[in-house]
């Protein structure tokens, strides 16, 4: 059944568990950090582009106290 004169044959399979990948995640990173730079402009940057000047008085004339 088995020829002694034979050589042994033997299989070697390689398997690769490491993907590479972690592209998705620094897009999705640098989206976020976009969003928040936008988010901070639009509550923060309105002085930076010369927005709205306003000129509120809040001085108030309090009755005078009685005796």
């Amino acid at each position: 059944m088995t020829d002694p004169d034979r050589p042994v044959e033997r299989e070697t399979t390689v398997v690769h568990t490491d993907s590479g990948g972690g592209g998705g995640g620094v897009l999705v990173g640098v989206i976020l950090v976009i969003a928040v730079l936008a988010l901070l402009f639009y509550l923060f940057g309105g002085q930076l582009l010369g927005g709205k000047k306003t000129d509120v008085n809040v001085k108030v004339d309090t009755p005078a106290a009685t005796k």
